[in-house]
């Protein structure tokens, strides 16, 4: 089976516990409803992005702050259970993340982080841990953990010839700095208009092309796909099979895992893209962020074109 065993990538980002309830409608403010299911499962844009690559065959370390509580105790156990790099992975004194998620009974989500250890992270800890990456091609990092600590890491990387990709979510205002050192920047359509300074929703090509003038940039557009800004600045669009969703949390994240992972590999950038919508558009289908990421087997890189 083709992988990309060869491919080694880091994440830099948070890690969470999640706390998912399940209902048919959510309930007002003020109201309250029973729900169907509740579940805790292992999140975190940062770890689900890593466990996403992992699940590809790429070798990845994961740099990330985790409490000294039962919830660090299993993400750290779970990222070692998906063969990744743990070396990085440093508990601090105070509560892991965690995630409260409520999903509809149209698969939609609503979701409500507390960061704890993720925003314990420091800057001087990014600089020492990507300074320790060895034969790393790319770096990814989200907006779950302090944007000075993505920067240290991303200045970094350059400094190393590391690709940099940044998620710019949850959304926050980006310093031209950040932006500068980011090598592709992937937003969905919600964080797109945020980053819009006239805040366009990217339901154009013109629109979608006029956003970056420097660097590269991705926008997931859900069910229908992704957009990607090639190198000479024209917009190619990718769809997305149709599925009926039970379960949207994360599916970005998975998106972003795979693709990252597809680059490092040495894949064309629109094989990359579209290997993960394809991982993205599994994922939909089942309950959870990372319990719904495709297994290996799962994988068509038949996808893949150099």
């Amino acid at each position: 089976m083709q992988n990309f065993s060869n491919t080694k990538i880091a994440v830099i980002g948070s890690t969470m516990m999640d706390l998912t309830v399940y209902a048919d409608i959510l309930p007002a403010a003020g109201e309250t409803r029973f729900g169907e299911s509740f579940t805790t499962g292992f999140g975190g844009k940062g770890a689900n992005q890593a466990v996403m690559a992992a699940r590809t065959g790429a070798k990845v370390t994961m740099i990330t702050g985790i409490g000294n509580d039962g919830f660090g105790s299993e993400s750290l156990v779970n990222f070692k259970n998906c063969g990744m790099d743990t070396t990085s992975v440093l508990q601090l004194p105070t509560h892991t993340g965690v995630a409260h998620i409520w999903v509809d009974g149209q698969g939609q989500n609503r979701i409500s982080i507390v960061p704890g250890a993720n925003f314990a992270l420091t800057p001087q800890n990014a600089i020492d841990e990507v300074s320790k990456l060895k034969a790393v091609s790319v770096l990814i990092a989200q907006c779950e953990i302090p944007q000075e600590v993505t920067l240290a890491a991303f200045r970094t990387a350059q400094e190393l010839g590391i690709t940099t990709i940044l998620n710019p979510a949850p959304y926050q205002p980006l310093t031209d700095d950040l932006l500068e050192l980011t090598d592709w920047l992937i937003p969905n359509e919600i964080e797109f208009a945020e980053l819009d300074k006239t805040h366009r929703a990217p339901d154009s090509d013109a629109v979608i092309a006029s956003l970056r003038k420097t660097g590269r940039m991705i926008v997931t557009l859900g069910s229908d796909g992704a957009a990607l800004v090639t190198a000479d600045g024209s917009v190619k669009r990718f769809a997305a099979k149709k599925v009926t969703a039970t379960d949207t949390t994360g599916a970005g994240d998975c998106f972003i895992g795979a693709f990252a992972a597809a680059l490092a590999s040495g894949a064309s950038e629109e094989s990359a893209v579209q290997f993960g919508i394809d991982c993205a558009t599994k994922s939909v289908t089942r309950k959870g962020a990372q319990s719904s990421y495709p297994k290996i087997e799962e994988i068509d890189f038949s996808l893949i074109a150099k």
